[in-house]
């Protein structure tokens, strides 16, 4: 089983900064593929970035590449993103999630997932 809780959220104006955190607990990590999605209201669940655990490969939503980046600090056990230059259409729910190696873009091909952090972008 594995356990993922996000933080970091929070209110922020339009071209302003957060960085969300993603703490991870339960199963080793070394093999899994980290993720962020996020949730407007009315809307579905979105892809936007993700990296392989191992290798560190990323990828980005073309929405926010070049704003947003995903790390992660393996002895910790933490995966983050970093989001600068924030635009009022990023508020959203965000959510953690992991899967078995393999990036995927898809919130389907995700087995595990936090309760997600609100972001709100004022203008």
């Amino acid at each position: 089983q594995v356990q993922l809780v996000e933080s970091g959220g929070g209110l922020v104006q339009a071209g302003g900064s957060l960085r969300l955190s993603c703490a991870a607990s339960g199963r080793t990590f070394s093999s899994y593929a980290m993720a962020w999605f996020r949730q407007a209201p009315g809307k579905e669940r979105d892809f936007v970035a993700a990296l392989n655990w191992g290798r560190g490969s990323t990828h980005y939503a073309d929405s926010v590449k070049g704003r947003f980046t995903i790390s992660r600090d393996n002895a910790k056990k933490m995966v983050y993103l970093q989001m600068n230059s924030l635009k009022p259409e990023d508020t959203a729910v965000y959510y953690c999630a992991a899967k078995m190696p393999g990036i995927g873009r898809g919130p389907y091909e995700y087995d595990y997932w936090g309760q997600g952090t609100q972001v709100t972008v004022s203008s």
